[in-house]
């Protein structure tokens, strides 16, 4: 069934929510099963692992179906928003979109879109056999695909940051949240893109372009953070924020896993062409900064939540927004960088011994974490009947 006139953009977030979920799963086997040929876990190591029949087999077994099953869900859910915007486009709700505040939320197609290209990748590596021998050949295609996902949410981007500038039409008093920072959450995932092989190609032309791409679009993301985060703040310090799009306060922590990623991978990129030795305590450093603000943004963003209601009226209750599937992504973020604090943060610098039981032990609530948003993830899907 056609929505409409009462869809919205921010449904792709349920698309890329999924999608998300299905590389969260890859982290296991990123950073459990030995990879010591590739800077990530390939068919070659995964089905090796798989079938030694311990602990770890179980672990492999339990992620490569629910890699499988998300990215399911993730295209499903893609096709589902690409149909349901196309007839959305041809209505007035549409019309008064675009000259509001809220075609920012447009933005959520091209971050949809880039992290559909890290769901093939993963797909790629982990079911594809050989695929590593070739990779070399399939870089210079990543680095088009973001470079069109990039090209896709600049226009839109400008498009809309130049209206506002020329007419000024900007409401303030519907700003009382942090919405308007999907904008920053799909540069970042641009970035975080371009970042990978950047890292991880052995040719220095691939390696380089990688690196200037990412270093862009993260400095953009950088710059509007500076911008709507202060404005965003400042008009809910006026106005209290606005109880549909409370969600918000929760987007920088996915914000923060993808720049935090980003210069992981460039210190990585760095290291493997320009001369400039990976400090091993810088790893602790970003990591820890990274973990530290998601905590804070985290423990807002739920004390918020929970004072207002929110999970009562637009989780359990009857009250359905798109802008609930937010939700998503914030979960699947923690949990992936928790991994990178765990693995490059303390493991890399021997405060904690890789399978050890402190290292389990410190997994745990990133785990955890990763459980409830699956748990809320399935009950909004069934909620909107996607």
């Amino acid at each position: 069934m056609l929505l409409k006139e009462k869809y919205s953009p921010m449904y792709f977030l349920a698309a890329l929510g999924s999608g998300g979920l299905s590389v969260s799963f890859f982290m296991y086997l990123m950073f459990l099963v030995p990879h010591p040929d590739t800077p990530m876990a390939t068919y070659n190591d995964v089905m090796p692992a798989l079938l030694n029949g311990d602990w770890l087999s179980f672990v492999v077994a339990f992620s490569l179906v629910f890699i499988i099953a998300f990215a399911y869900f993730h295209f499903k859910l893609l096709f589902w928003n690409i149909k349901q915007y196309q007839a959305f486009k041809k209505t007035d709700a549409y019309t008064a979109l675009m000259n509001s505040n809220a075609e920012v939320t447009l933005m959520a197609m091209p971050l949809t879109f880039a992290m559909t290209i890290n769901v093939c990748f993963v797909l790629g590596a982990v079911f594809v056999p050989g695929l590593w021998s070739i990779v070399e050949f399939l870089f210079p295609g990543a680095l088009i695909g973001f470079a069109v996902a990039g090209y896709y949410a600049i226009k839109i981007f400008m498009d809309y940051f130049s209206r506002l500038i020329m007419t000024g039409d900007f409401d303030f008093t519907k700003n009382n949240n942090l919405s308007q920072m999907v904008s920053i959450f799909a540069f970042s995932m641009i970035a975080v893109g371009f970042a990978a092989p950047g890292a991880m190609s052995s040719n220095i032309a691939i390696n380089a372009l990688g690196l200037f791409a990412a270093i862009f679009f993260a400095a953009i993301s950088l710059m509007l953070v500076a911008i709507k985060l202060i404005l965003g703040f400042k008009n809910m310090f006026e106005h209290g924020i606005a109880s549909e799009a409370s969600p918000s306060l929760w987007i920088m922590i996915p914000i923060l896993t993808l720049l935090g990623i980003t210069f992981v991978r460039i210190s990585f990129g760095l290291d493997h062409h320009f001369e400039a030795p990976l400090s091993k305590a810088s790893l602790f450093t970003i990591t820890s900064l990274v973990l530290a603000l998601q905590l804070i943004f985290g423990m807002l963003g739920y004390f918020v939540m929970k004072k207002i209601g929110y999970f009562d009226e637009f989780i359990h209750g009857e009250k359905k927004s798109p802008v609930s599937f937010a939700l998503i992504c914030p979960g699947v973020a923690f949990m992936v960088f928790g991994f990178f604090f765990v693995n490059m943060g303390l493991t890399l610098n021997n405060v904690i011994d890789k399978y050890s039981l402190i290292y389990f032990i410190l997994l745990l609530p990133f785990i955890f974490v990763q459980y409830k948003t699956i748990v809320y993830f399935f009950k909004l899907k069934n909620k909107f009947a996607l």
